[in-house]
């Protein structure tokens, strides 16, 4: 959770790369334009990004993904991007502009940068597994990212055929946890198909995105609510249980009835090293009735006395878990400045 520590040599070296990569691109572009006989501007959707190209498909028939050139003080684009284009006789096309994005799902680089994942989507889907269990801190930090850059959050528990006696009731007392603070829980599992049929008709007619750990399940949900698609799927490492990352870029797949699927790559912990310790309370909903109510204002909602947040705590109101929970993020925060 610690946030990587850069020596100013090293922060050079890497603005230094990115410009180099910066100014290649914009080359690229512009000897495109310049040696190319562009087509009208026209509308298309980014579904995927391959390094110093994205692949947009056309909004307008023929629908066959073209490859584009971009320059870069377009800024960055994601899968989900609504963008201009204009189509070379070359085969390949380029980004005018970006379309105003509805949403834009960030995650921080090891370096505490925000980088950009997905764009235009309604709602993220937390996938979470038996195997390996699920973490409540890990959860939660999902959560707090969702809440704060405000796009809607889902909770899908795969690859329920791995429940067992052993699992089972503490699996269920922690969703049950979610359940009760209003986070839409869903289950099903990839393998048996059970509760597919019900996790489609969350999807249809809106754009999501599959986040949570390697080894989840993703890319198998990929597949078995898109069949043909062939997305490589991970072995799952029996030492670890850790899954090993298959999916190196976003990529955005239609479902026949309407609606899209963000497929983003693996990541085995959610980091939060961009934000400000103080802002991560606002991350926990279940807070909000009791955390503007202590006795003093700048209550640290540790020992101080009047702290309507414990007596919360102590009232039933709020899981005691959820205030570890929240400590535990805030103080990994405070340890990586």
């Amino acid at each position: 959770m610690s946030k990587r520590k850069l020596t100013r040599r090293q922060s050079w070296r890497i603005e230094k790369v990115q410009q180099e990569k910066a100014d290649r691109i914009d080359k690229k572009a512009r000897k495109l334009s310049d040696s190319d006989e562009l087509g009208d501007e026209e509308e298309g959707l980014i579904v995927s990004h391959f390094g110093t190209l994205v692949e947009v498909e056309p909004l307008a028939p023929p629908t066959d993904p073209i490859r584009c050139h971009f320059r870069t003080n377009l800024g960055s684009l994601v899968t989900g991007d609504r963008v201009v284009m204009r189509r070379g006789q070359s085969g390949y096309g380029v980004i005018e502009t970006i379309l105003p994005r509805t949403s834009l799902l960030s995650r921080p680089d090891p370096r505490g940068n925000l980088k950009p994942v997905a764009a235009n989507i309604d709602f993220m889907i937390l996938v979470v597994t038996p195997e390996p269990a699920p973490s409540g801190v890990l959860i939660d930090r999902y959560l707090v990212a969702a809440e704060l850059q405000k796009i809607p959050i889902k909770i899908l528990l795969n690859k329920t055929d791995l429940l067992n006696e052993m699992n089972e009731v503490a699996i269920d007392a922690l969703l049950n946890t979610y359940r009760d603070i209003g986070y839409p829980v869903m289950e099903c599992s990839a393998k048996t198909e059970q509760g597919l049929a019900e996790l489609q008709l969350e999807l249809d007619q809106k754009t999501s995105v599959f986040v949570g750990q390697s080894g989840v399940g993703k890319t198998s949900l990929v597949n078995a609510l898109l069949p043909g698609v062939n997305a490589r799927v991970g072995a799952l490492s029996e030492g670890s249980k850790l899954g090993r990352h298959t999916t190196t870029n976003a990529r955005l797949f239609h479902f026949p009835f309407g609606g899209d699927l963000i497929d983003s790559p693996g990541i085995r912990e959610f980091g939060l090293w961009h934000l400000d310790p103080d802002k991560v309370i606002e991350g926990f909903r279940d807070f909000d009735p009791w955390r503007f109510e202590c006795r003093f204002r700048d209550c640290r909602h540790l020992q101080e006395p009047g702290c309507a947040l414990h007596q919360a705590v102590e009232n039933g109101k709020i899981e005691r878990q959820r205030v570890e929970n929240y400590f535990s993020i805030r103080e990994a925060l405070l340890e990586g400045r």
